[in-house]
């Protein structure tokens, strides 16, 4: 009998201690207690299920010496201070030093994060997500561990890029539910490129904040692809409209303003066309193969993309003399000399890029938010080009936003220039004359004449900076700038209406019809 009793024991006993430690947390998030408590109690007597588990780390250190725990990506350093901080007041000089690794979603954060408080009293909550979605929790001894004179020191190394990283522990909220926040008191960050450095005067559980990074799923994916198809079509169809009318108007009247309108078309048709052919022609290679007509296609694209661009430049330019340098702005082969900017300056540039082999086939990986990965491809500068992303961000980053940012200037003066058409038109003209019908339709004109302006002088580019931060901002950047064409096809055909219909009127000229006639036909 007693035998029996003794077994029992036995087992119980192991039974408590033999509990894995792959079952620790969801154990302790179904009890009463937080379950950070929990855990801190469980893990130190916990057992692997396999023989090895590399992102667990449990072994007895000297207190009065250095401990260091190693794991794949992460390295732990702790002083004898922290060590001897955590025996409490027990005489045995060894310590059990528990480090292992846990995924973020175990870590609920509180819904009011104003109501907890750091350790030194400064709000603890700090917005974020969390790097590679992991957490080093890092524990030692009996006794809490804080205000260390010397910090613990936690690298993080990681293999994604990464520019601005924040270390933080876990603080709970004080409502004992298991929820907390993010907090960075106590903890210093220092960015080593490939890894971060924290430094930390406690010890909890840890990890790296970063900036919410925009996840596109892949049925947002296939929605954004089939919204620029289709735009790109229809950019290219009246694109070409645009042209044969560009080219009509200048036949009948040769004119500065309409042989740049034509230029930028025609820049703006090539891109779209270019881009379609880029996406679809790689449909046609293997997952390895890149063959010389992706490289072509590629090649095209970035010219045409640096083409339009640099068209864009030149209307604001254009604009820029018509508006400031309103006499003796005469300049000999002043069309010719903009040809060779706009597409002299673009073919020299894929020329050097073309002789040191920048295009091929290019994947992007998308990820949504179930961690569900896709590549995305399509002809442009090859991914296996080392110096791809610096080329890449000077095309598509850099460039675009020097134009982007000139003509926001430049549109800022033709908003200047309607207020001082629309004072001195004010002057001359009784407002008792003008009714409220008269004054809305004047504001929807100079409305009109903004808004156009800001499609020829490319500012839905700017739209690009929208693409970091929201989905919404990535679908309104697709359907203005896939819609480009049509954009500045409907432009152009309201200019060349109002224009028609003035030369047959005796004319009223209000400041937006001068303001839209002088981009126009000056």
């Amino acid at each position: 009998m007693w035998i029996s009793l003794v077994l029992i024991t036995v087992w119980l006993s192991e039974s408590r201690a033999g509990e894995f430690c792959e079952n620790v947390v969801p154990q302790c998030k179904r009890g009463r207690v937080p379950w950070t408590r929990c855990f801190e109690d469980r893990i130190t007597t916990c057992r692997s299920k396999g023989r090895f588990s590399p992102n667990f780390v449990r072994q007895l250190v000297n207190s009065s010496q250095e401990a260091e725990a190693i794991l794949p990506y992460y390295r732990v350093h702790i002083p004898p201070s922290a060590l001897q901080r955590s025996r409490g007041n027990e005489s045995e000089e060894l310590v059990l030093l528990v480090a292992t690794v846990l995924n973020s979603t175990w870590f609920e954060l509180s819904p009011h994060p104003g109501g907890g408080r750091a350790m030194g009293g400064q709000p603890a909550h700090r917005p974020g997500t969390i790097m590679e979605e992991s957490v080093l929790a890092v524990m030692a001894g009996n006794s809490p561990v804080t205000n260390l004179p010397q910090p613990i020191t936690l690298t993080f190394r990681h293999n994604t890029q990464v520019k601005h990283g924040t270390c933080v522990f876990w603080q709970e909220s004080g409502q004992d539910d298991g929820t907390g926040h993010w907090s960075t008191d106590g903890c210093d960050t220092t960015n080593m490129g490939s890894q971060f450095v924290c430094s930390c005067n406690h010890l909890s559980f840890f990890a790296v904040l970063v900036n919410p990074s925009l996840s596109v799923g892949e049925r947002d994916a296939v929605a954004l692809g089939f919204i620029t198809y289709i735009g790109s079509a229809v950019s290219i169809v009246f694109s070409i409209i645009s042209l044969i009318t560009y080219a009509c108007l200048q036949r009948r009247r040769p004119d500065k303003a309409i042989g740049v309108h034509l230029q930028l078309t025609a820049a703006l048709l090539c891109l779209h066309l270019s881009f379609l052919l880029c996406c679809f022609w790689v449909w046609k290679l293997e997952e390895e193969e890149e063959g010389w007509v992706c490289q072509v296609l590629g090649l095209c694209l970035h010219w045409s993309l640096l083409a339009a661009f640099s068209w864009t430049a030149l209307e604001g330019f254009h604009l820029y003399l018509l508006l400031v340098k309103v006499f003796n702005i005469y300049i000999r082969k002043y069309l010719l000399k903009l040809c060779i900017v706009g597409w002299g300056v673009p073919t020299l540039t894929v020329t050097v890029c073309g002789v040191l082999g920048v295009y091929g086939k290019y994947s992007l990986d998308l990820s949504d938010s179930n961690r569900h990965n896709s590549t995305t491809q399509m002809c442009w500068m090859s991914s296996r080009f080392p110096q791809r992303l610096l080329l890449s961000y000077i095309s598509t980053v850099a460039f675009p936003g020097l134009v982007v940012l000139a003509n926001s200037c430049m549109l800022g003066l033709v908003l200047v220039n309607i207020w001082r058409m629309r004072r001195g038109t004010s002057e001359r003209t009784s407002e008792k004359t003008r009714g409220a019908k008269g004054r809305g339709a004047r504001l929807w004109r100079d409305g009109a004449t903004v808004l156009g302006l800001s499609c020829v002088l490319g500012l839905p580019w700017g739209l690009m900076s929208a693409t970091y931060v929201s989905l919404p901002g990535v679908y309104v950047f697709t359907v203005t700038n896939s819609l480009q064409g049509l954009l500045l096809f409907l432009w152009s055909a309201a200019l060349t209406y109002r224009t028609c219909r003035d030369h047959s009127s005796s004319g009223r000229d209000s400041s937006s019809h001068r303001m839209m006639t002088t981009s126009f036909n000056t």
